[in-house]
Formats: structure tokens, sequence, C-alpha cells
């Protein structure tokens, strides 16, 4: 899942997006309103983070600019007034959590809002004799655990919640890497590669559609 914070406490902002990390989230990070619609208008977000108090705004005006591209919100601030919290949620938020927060509990807050009606990720992906658990970070082929490097998960995910449409090269990027990373030409490939290899002993393959990217199929295809 990649993921946007927003949050103009430098030190709280690398430590969240560091933890959000372990907990296997691509994660890019904003400080201010300006910084946030510029990440909006190049990657593809599953979900947001949004802080109230940033430097040039009030972080709830950011919401409409995140319904627009279909982004869900978790608006997380020190405000605690339940006046405070209906505000966030009448002005589009689709979640809230006050600060000092819990890791564990923003990761479990943003799987939820995808399992939503109108999103897109159920609590267990399946496809053929493949199970995913995206809180659990598991995968298995049958009876077989899968052992995938965070990005290898992340793929997988994504060809599953599309399957069995292809899942576009640019979606692909956007879900592995942030936009501080730099992405060779053959990165993407490298890690299809790998995830490909690892499924074709049970019989479910990985099709490249090429230029345009790459569906999981249920035969051995390439």
């Amino acid at each position: 899942m990649h993921i946007l914070l927003i949050e103009d406490e430098t030190h709280l902002r690398v430590l969240a997006a560091e933890g959000l990390r372990r907990r296997g989230f691509v994660v890019d990070s904003a400080g201010s309103l300006a910084s946030a619609r510029d990440c909006l208008g190049v990657v593809h977000l599953d979900a947001a983070i949004v802080d109230r108090r940033l430097p040039d705004g009030e972080g709830l005006s950011l919401l409409p600019d995140l319904a627009l591209r279909g982004v869900p919100s978790l608006v997380a601030t020190a405000y605690g007034d339940i006046e405070d919290r209906i505000a966030g949620l009448d002005a589009g938020a689709d979640d809230y959590i006050v600060k000092p927060y819990d890791l564990d509990e923003v990761a479990a807050r943003l799987r939820a809002l995808l399992r939503r009606p109108g999103q897109r990720v159920p609590p267990v992906l399946t496809h053929g004799l493949l199970r995913l658990d995206p809180a659990g970070r598991q995968a298995w082929l049958g009876d077989v655990r899968l052992d995938l490097g965070r990005r290898e998960f992340a793929l997988l995910q994504l060809l599953m919640e599309s399957a069995p449409n292809v899942a576009v090269r640019d979606m692909v990027q956007d879900r592995l890497y942030t936009l501080d990373e730099a992405v060779s030409p053959n990165a993407v490939e490298a890690i299809v590669s790998r995830l490909r290899r690892r499924l074709a002993a049970g019989g479910c393959g990985i099709e490249s559609r090429r230029g345009i990217g790459w569906r999981l199929v249920l035969g051995t295809r390439a």
C-alpha cells in the first residue's frame, strides 16, 4: 500500500514514516499543503494520513483533492475535542486519530479504510491457489508459505488486487517505490522475474504485456 504522510513536525514525520515502512507500507511524506499537493499530482496513492495543523494552512482543506482522486484519508491531529473530530469527519475525513498515536493502530486503520465499500482490499486476497493476508504480511501458494521480500509481496498484492486485469506499469512502480527512490529501467522487471520464479512451481504465472504491465494467470505462461 502506497500512502502519503502529511505531518509538519519533522521528527514525528521521520519516525512515523520509518515505522510504517517497517510495517510494509510504501511511504512518501510531506510537511506542508504545498508539498502534499505536489505529491498528489505525480504518484498513485492508496491512502493519506493528514495532519490538521500545517505551516501553510488547515490540513482539512486537502480532503476535497484527496476525495476527487479516490484516496481515502485518515486525519491525525493533536486536537482531541469531540467538536474537532466531528469537524474533521464532516469535512470529508474517512477516519480520525488523535496524536500521539500508536503505529500499529494507524496501520490497522489504513487497512480498514481499504476494506470499506467502494475500496478494493478484502481482509484476505485469493486467486486460484494463491492466498495473501495484507495485515499479517503472509502469502501462500496452496499449502506452501511464500518467503517474499517487501517489494515482491507488494507486487503480488497489487497483481492479486488487479486480477484478472492487467496491473499497469506506472501503477506497479508507484506501489513499489517512493518519489525519492531512484528506479532503474530494469528494477521492476527484476522484481517481476523473482516473483515469477517463486510462483512457477505452483502453476501460477505472470504474463507480461509489453509496454503496458503484467497480470496473474493460472497457467504457466510468462
